[in-house]
């Protein structure tokens, strides 16, 4: 039955006009003013439903307390406000109603000018049926709340995956790139010093132009599909290769033989990645110190040189590293004006 299919309950207004032998025109014109005046109202509540409670469900108490005296079969408009209640009120609140339309229809089945039985015949479903109806409608709005709340909490669950996911690409080919990138300007800049006075050699730093180019594709790939994690080892490598052709002189000190947990492993070679492409990119340095170890309950991961330094604020690659090592648990430190030393230190239990 749909919405206003509701509206043939209404029908009960007509008991008494058309069954009591002593009904007359008042009672039929009574009968017709109650419809006429409730259909408005039950609009309100399939068009207007914010508007419910005083818009339909204080004016159908209304209009049911006024009429039901003269026509028991008004008592069916307590129906229709419990109905009301229960879809638009907090639990709570629709009970209240409830108890204060029974109270109501008790009333009137005393004072009504109704005689028997049409009193007894009007007054007593109603009676049941607000609650039977009106729980009913109650258990029904808190599931259908219950399940708007799902669909919106899981609405924010994707939209914060997606963005979180956009975040990941976003810094996994900035980390990637970076380094990358920096590898190939320079080497190409040192090919095109060659060309013409050792092309035996430009030749080869052309072919390991297009291996990193190669390799960095490989990369973006795995990176976009989710597939691709950094380790400490391979990044080290590639830190030798860019830093070698910057010309700086890398020393490293690896105190941990203890094995690193894969997720904790990519984001440290992740930082290692943009600490060492900042140092061949920006730091004009000579040479440079990696070092890992644990210290005081510490992984610490430390990248220091002795170019320019600087007190400049974070770019994207550093507030990106930030962010993945606090995932950790852990913490970034950058120190130094006379040359630059990056910390990254997470916690053992964390790391091993």
């Amino acid at each position: 039955m749909s919405h206003w299919g509701h509206l043939i309950y209404l029908l009960n207004l007509l008991w008494l006009p058309v069954f009591s032998e002593n009904s007359t025109w008042v009672d039929w014109a009574l009968a017709t003013a109650v419809v006429v005046v409730f259909v408005p109202m039950y609009a309100v509540t399939q068009w207007r439903p914010e508007r419910t409670r005083w818009a339909a469900i204080v004016p159908t108490v209304l209009l049911g307390a006024i009429a039901t005296p003269f026509n028991s079969g008004a008592a069916t408009l307590f129906v229709y406000a419990a109905a009301f209640a229960g879809l638009t009120e907090s639990r709570r609140t629709a009970l209240r109603w409830f108890v204060g339309m029974t109270a109501l229809i008790s009333v009137f089945s005393l004072i009504s000018v109704v005689p028997m039985p049409w009193r007894l015949l009007g007054h007593l479903p109603p009676l049941v049926l607000l609650w039977l109806i009106g729980t009913l409608q109650i258990e029904w709005a808190e599931k259908e709340r219950a399940q708007n709340d799902l669909r919106l909490r899981n609405a924010r669950v994707e939209h914060l995956a997606t963005l979180a996911e956009r975040e990941r690409i976003a810094r996994d080919l900035h980390d990637l790139l970076g380094q990358t990138l920096t590898a190939i300007t320079m080497r190409a800049q040192l090919v095109n010093g060659l060309v013409g006075v050792d092309d035996e050699r430009a030749r080869g730093e052309a072919g390991e132009i297009e291996r990193a180019a190669r390799a960095a594709l490989a990369e973006i790939r795995a990176t976009v599909s989710g597939w691709r994690r950094a380790t400490l080892e391979a990044e080290l490598a590639a830190a030798r290769n860019a830093l070698s052709s910057s010309g700086v002189q890398l020393t490293v000190r690896w105190d941990v033989e203890e094995a690193i947990v894969d997720s904790t492993e990519h984001e440290l070679a992740l930082a290692l990645r943009e600490a060492t492409t900042n140092v061949a990119r920006h730091s004009s340095a000579r040479t440079c110190h990696i070092s890992l170890e644990v210290v005081q309950e510490e992984l610490r991961l430390v990248v220091a040189d002795d170019g320019v330094g600087g007190k400049a604020p974070d770019g994207n690659g550093l507030s990106g590293m930030r962010e993945r090592i606090s995932a950790l648990g852990g913490a970034v430190r950058r120190t130094g004006t006379a040359g630059t030393t990056v910390t990254i230190a997470v916690p053992v239990e964390v790391a091993a």
